[in-house]
């Protein structure tokens, strides 16, 4: 019988940043030794742009629009009165 074709299901945090270190280890090169404090401060940068990425969207979804207005005022104020 004929599997039916499906969409893929998608990544979870976890399995993407193992595939983004895979990636980053696999990326460089033999003779490119890093050492463990780059090789750190690179996988940290790639988790936290991880966190970066899903954090707004999860914060709004958790606001009511009136926070969100609130919020959304907040820093229109704050982007205005920054001195150029």
């Amino acid at each position: 019988m004929r599997n039916r074709s499906r969409k893929p299901e998608a990544e979870d945090v976890n399995q993407i940043a193992a595939r983004m270190t895979r990636h980053l280890i696999e990326s460089t090169e033999a003779d490119q030794v890093m050492s463990d404090e780059d090789t750190r401060k690179a996988l940290a940068r790639a988790l936290g742009r991880l966190g970066g990425l899903k954090g707004g969207p999860a914060r709004a979804a958790k606001m009511t629009p009136e926070q969100r207005s609130a919020s959304a005022s907040k820093a229109a104020i704050a982007r205005w009165e920054k001195p150029r």
